[in-house]
């Protein structure tokens, strides 16, 4: 079970949520366009995490080093979250 914590709450994903789903299904605002890891638009700030941040495949986004695409990475364990928009 992977936990996700945010400034606004904490909760667990789903089996084969994403964690852009996730973020969504519990009301957090999170632009988000292509959900395939092109666009970039709903990078959020990965702030620590108990396991390291996959991809099935490396998305074409330009991505900072505390950044991640909840779109398309996959999380396990604990992660903790800053959800807020990032200004490009």
């Amino acid at each position: 079970m992977t936990w996700v914590m945010t400034s606004k709450m904490q909760f667990y994903l789903h089996d084969d949520e994403s964690l852009l789903d996730g973020l969504l299904r519990t009301g957090h605002d999170v632009n988000y366009q292509c959900r395939e890891g092109y666009c970039g638009s709903c990078r959020v700030r990965n702030v620590s995490s108990s396991h390291p941040i996959a991809y099935p495949f490396v998305p074409l986004a330009m991505l900072e080093e505390d950044e991640i695409l909840p779109c398309c990475c996959r999380v396990q364990g604990v992660i903790h979250i800053d959800h807020e928009l990032i200004s490009e």
